[in-house]
C-alpha cells in the first residue's frame, strides 16, 4: 500500500506528490485528463512558493525557465505613479518568477520522476473515495472503461475549482461571486516594459501587464462584460479579442502593444472557503478547498504551499501516515487551521486588488490615482510588496 494518492495532477497536486517524494513516501497522482493540459491560467510564482519548492529542486529549475520581475510599476495617464520593488525584500528569489503554468507543471514531474518513488497516472478518473481508521480506498474508471479500487493510507484532493466534490466539504463552503468579468491574452511582446510588470489605471477599468518567457506578455483588463454569441467559442474569443484589443490601446496609449492580440478569453472571479481542509484520512488542498480573486496571482501559489505543508506534516520525520486517525487528527487540525487563515488573508487582499481595479469614472479615477501614488511613495510601499508576494501567509517563509 502506497503512502498517498494525490487526485489530480496541477500545481498543487505534483507539489504534494514531489515533496512528499522527497521526503521518501511513496505518492501517485491520478487525472482524468489523457496527458499535461496546454492550459497557462497562473503565470506568477511568488517567493513563498519558490522557498518551499527550493528543497525538492524545483525552486531553482521554475526560477531558471522564467522572466524574474523584480519590480511592479504603477501608471496613469501616461505617468509613472509609483513602483514596487520586489527585490527590496531580499531572500533568495527577490523576484515573481512569470512562467506559463504548463511548464510550471512540467518541472514539477520531472522532479518527481528524477527522485523516484513516485508516478503520475493519466486517464485515471477517480469516481469516489473511501476511509477507514488505517487507509483509504479510491474507485478508478479508466481509459478502456474499467473500474479498479487504489489504496493509500491518505488521500488529497488537488482537482481545482472545477472537480468533483468527492469529500462533501466544497458542500457546505462559504461562496461570494462578484460582479467583475475581466478577459485576458498572452501575445507577443511588442511594447517597450522589459521584465516591468505594469498596472494601468484608467476610469475604465484596470489593465495588468506581465512579461513572460520567450517574449511574451500577458494582458488582463477588467471589462464590463460582454453576452456569449449564438455563433460559439470561437467567434467568441475573437469579440473577446477585439475589446481587449480597444482596452489596450486605450489604456496603455500604446496601439503597438494592442496589435499583437488576437483572440482572447474572458472570465469571472468568485471567493470560496470550505469549513474544513481535512477530514480523516482525507484532505483537499488548493482551489478544490478554498478560491480567491486571480487579481493578484496568490490562488495557485496559496496551493503550493498547502501541498508543501500537508507533505510534511504526513510524511516528515515523525511519519504521522502510520498512526490511527485519532493521532493524526492533532496534526492535521494544527495545519488545517494555518491553512485557512492564510486563505482568509489572501482572500482579502484578492478582494482588495479586485475592488480597486473596478471602473471608477474620471474624478473617481484621479483620487484612486492620487492615493496609490501616495502610498508607494512612502514606507508603506514596502508592505505593499510583502503583502503581493504572501510574505503576510503563515507559511511564506517557509523553508526545507
Amino acid at each position: 500500500m502506497i503512502d498517498l494518492i494525490v487526485i489530480g495532477a496541477g500545481p498543487v497536486g505534483l507539489a504534494c506528490a514531489l515533496e512528499a517524494a522527497r521526503l521518501g513516501a511513496t505518492a501517485r497522482v491520478l487525472d482524468a485528463a489523457v496527458g499535461p493540459g496546454a492550459s497557462s491560467r497562473a503565470v506568477g510564482v511568488h517567493p513563498s512558493a519558490l522557498l518551499a519548492l527550493a528543497p525538492s529542486g524545483a525552486g531553482d529549475a521554475i526560477a531558471a525557465e522564467a522572466r524574474q520581475v523584480r519590480r511592479g510599476e504603477a501608471r496613469g495617464r501616461g505617468r509613472v505613479l509609483g513602483a514596487v520593488r520586489f527585490a527590496r525584500l531580499g531572500g533568495a528569489y527577490p523576484f515573481v518568477a512569470t512562467v506559463p503554468q504548463q511548464r510550471t507543471e512540467a518541472v514539477l514531474a520531472d522532479r518527481i520522476a528524477a527522485l523516484g518513488g513516485s508516478e503520475v497516472v493519466w486517464n485515471a478518473e477517480v469516481r469516489a473515495v473511501r476511509t477507514a481508521d488505517d487507509r483509504c480506498a479510491v474507485d478508478v474508471h479508466d481509459a478502456a472503461g474499467g473500474l479498479r479500487e487504489e489504496y493509500a493510507r491518505f488521500v488529497v484532493v488537488a482537482t481545482g475549482a472545477r472537480g468533483a466534490d468527492l469529500t462533501g466539504l466544497r458542500a457546505a463552503a462559504r461562496r461570494h461571486e462578484y460582479p467583475d468579468r475581466y478577459l485576458m491574452a498572452d501575445v507577443p511582446d511588442r511594447g517597450a516594459d522589459g521584465d516591468t510588470a505594469v498596472i494601468h489605471l484608467h476610469p475604465e477599468g484596470v489593465l495588468e501587464s506581465f512579461p513572460l518567457p520567450g517574449g511574451r506578455r500577458r494582458f488582463v483588463a477588467w471589462d464590463r462584460g460582454v453576452p456569449r454569441t449564438a455563433s460559439g467559442a470561437a467567434d467568441d474569443g475573437a469579440r473577446l479579442g477585439e475589446r481587449l484589443r480597444h482596452a489596450v490601446a486605450l489604456r496603455t496609449g500604446s496601439p503597438a502593444a494592442a496589435s499583437a492580440i488576437g483572440a482572447a478569453t474572458g472570465f469571472g472571479v468568485r471567493r470560496v472557503l470550505v469549513p474544513r481542509m481535512c477530514r480523516g484520512r482525507v484532505a483537499v488542498i488548493g482551489d478544490a478547498a478554498h478560491e480567491v480573486s486571480p487579481i493578484g496571482g496568490q490562488g495557485m501559489n496559496l496551493g503550493i504551499l498547502d501541498a508543501v505543508t500537508l507533505a510534511r506534516a504526513l510524511c516528515g520525520p515523525e511519519r504521522r501516515l502510520t498512526d490511527a486517525v485519532a493521532h493524526l487528527d492533532d496534526a492535521l487540525d494544527r495545519w488545517d487551521r494555518r491553512r485557512r487563515r492564510a486563505a482568509v488573508v489572501s482572500g482579502r487582499l484578492a478582494a482588495a486588488n479586485t475592488r480597486v481595479g473596478r471602473a471608477r469614472g474620471e474624478w473617481g479615477d484621479r483620487a484612486r490615482s492620487a492615493v496609490l501614488s501616495g502610498t508607494l511613495h512612502s514606507p508603506a510601499e514596502r508592505l505593499l510588496a510583502s503583502a503581493y508576494t504572501m510574505r503576510f501567509d503563515p507559511d511564506g517563509r517557509l523553508r526545507g
